[in-house]
């Protein structure tokens, strides 16, 4: 089955100005901010923009940029029963041994961060992301909402970060296992309430996942007493604990990247190869969006354990970097991963073009508000996107 799209992006966009001012006049710029009537507008009017912007230059998937949310995670957690919000979380203390993000926070001069921990005991009683999808599908016409797609942050996204046994209280869960039954329940509603409004793509946004890749991050689990190895298995299960009775026709993805914060800032680097067989084989997701704009993510052959079925999306034009890319160097690029995929996989070039692969930025142009790469602008960023819309076609025709 081919991905819904050749031609793809991570669906968030760089923020206008009368946004971005709106948002910080309102001192809306926490991750879980709650947006007043005020800023609403504002954002409204800027969905309505970008989506026409979208239409306009026939760029696929359409979204709302993200245009609601501060940061990629923003409205999920928080608007479940059960989760609470906790502020200023110190990020020596509360936040595992060893994890990645936390290097670059301190360097920013940032000594806590915010999370959500269950309270007790998680239940979806509302949808969180419904009201983003109504504001996208009204400004859509019905036979393009299956050309629309919906980003949500992963199930492990608090347990991941915070320090060993605080992402719930003790009286409320008796083990991680309990706890993420009951999150994946409640990303299994939200799936059923999207599908049922008519949303037929969904994008999970995973940054850590790749940090099992790297040594800091596994020493860090090693220190705080947690097997990586082991925790990881828990990962791939909650992940998959999500998507048991997905609707057939609803594509659900996984993005992984390095991290993107503002000014070009990355996270880790290292390739997939330590968990690529896992992740392609055990995780069950239609399709792996990949970042591979630099030698950061290392070489294609991780991708030789991709099985038959799944698609990976190659995320080879970067969100970091104004220059616009050579387009023969992309088309080879999109070869030679389509050769070490065709000799995994037993199968010819041609199959697995046809079949198989599209084409993407490496991340979203802005995954927090105020995001966005060195020297990029939205003229640029739009320049990025159809640059990606001609490869496809040149790939594909």
């Amino acid at each position: 089955m081919a991905p819904p799209f050749r031609a793809e992006h991570v669906g968030s966009l760089m923020r206008p100005a009368d946004l971005l001012a709106a948002r910080s006049a309102a001192g809306a710029t926490s991750s879980y901010s709650r947006l007043t009537e005020d800023v609403q507008a504002v954002t409204e009017k800027a969905i309505a923009e970008v989506i026409a912007k979208q239409l306009e230059l026939g760029i696929r998937p359409i979204t709302s940029g993200e245009y609601e949310r501060n940061i990629f995670y923003s409205g999920f957690f928080e608007n479940l029963q059960g989760m609470e919000v906790a502020t200023a979380i110190p990020v020596d203390e509360g936040y595992r041994t060893g994890f990645p993000t936390l290097k670059i926070l301190k360097s920013l001069g940032i000594p806590t961060r915010d999370s959500v921990i269950a309270v007790d005991r998680i239940k979806h009683t509302q949808s969180p992301y419904l009201p983003e999808w109504k504001t996208l599908q009204a400004r859509v016409p019905q036979e393009q909402w299956k050309d629309c797609k919906l980003t949500m942050p992963p199930i492990t996204h608090s347990h991941m970060q915070m320090a060993v046994g605080t992402a719930y209280r003790p009286n409320v869960y008796s083990s991680d296992q309990e706890y993420f039954k009951d999150l994946a329940e409640a990303y299994a509603a939200e799936f059923r309430v999207l599908y049922n409004e008519g949303l037929r793509s969904i994008q999970i946004d995973d940054p850590c996942l790749l940090f099992f890749v790297t040594d800091e991050f596994r020493s860090g689990c090693v220190a705080d007493g947690v097997d990586p190895d082991d925790l990881l298995d828990q990962y791939v299960w909650a992940h998959n604990q999500c998507l048991l009775g997905k609707p057939a026709d609803l594509h659900v993805g996984l993005h992984l990247c390095r991290g993107n914060m503002t000014g070009s800032t990355h996270i880790m680097s290292g390739s997939y190869e330590r968990i690529a067989k896992k992740m392609f084989t055990e995780l069950a997701y239609d399709t792996y969006y990949l970042e591979y704009d630099t030698e950061r993510a290392g070489d294609f052959e991780p991708l030789r354990h991709l099985p038959v079925g799944k698609n990976v999306i190659l995320g080879i034009v970067s969100t970091k970097s104004p220059e616009l890319e050579d387009m023969d160097e992309l088309v080879a690029r999109v070869n030679s991963a389509a050769e070490v995929i065709a000799r995994g996989q037993g199968r010819s070039v041609d199959e697995v073009l046809e079949s198989t692969l599209g084409v993407s930025p490496q991340c979203g142009f802005a995954s927090m508000s105020r995001g966005g790469g060195s020297g990029m602008t939205m003229d640029i960023m739009w320049e990025k996107l159809l640059l990606v819309e001609r490869l496809a076609k040149r790939v594909w025709g």
